[in-house]
């Protein structure tokens, strides 16, 4: 007599895979192996589990930036500068120069040895 089917859960799978969850915590969650999943999303979906995964985290991806800049668009001001940073590549570098009396090169008084040479 043959094991029972094991049977995927794929609205838990979808859940899973928009948070970016990987094949194996997947599998770990539902208590099956990670073949299983495979074998199950082949035969229901006609597609490999790489691939119908791939297309869920981008859904969790899109979700994601959404919440973002609507929280931005809220008032966070912490979100609007990290959008800034990451989509505008703006950045908190300030950038400052240090000059002698006059505006005159700075003079060093480093000296550098070497020894062995």
């Amino acid at each position: 007599m043959a094991r029972p089917r094991f049977e995927v859960n794929w609205k838990m799978v979808d859940a899973m895979l928009r948070i970016q969850c990987s094949g194996e915590e997947i599998a770990s969650v539902l208590g099956c192996s990670y073949d299983t999943v495979e074998r199950s999303c082949k035969a229901i979906f006609s597609k490999s589990f790489a691939e119908y995964s791939a297309e869920k985290r981008k859904e969790g991806k899109v979700s994601l930036r959404r919440m973002q800049w609507k929280t931005a668009e809220s008032g966070n001001v912490t979100m609007q500068i990290f959008l800034g940073k990451n989509m505008l590549g703006q950045s908190d570098r300030v950038q400052q120069e240090v000059s002698g009396p006059g505006g005159a090169p700075l003079e060093s008084n480093v000296q550098i040895i070497v020894e062995g040479v």
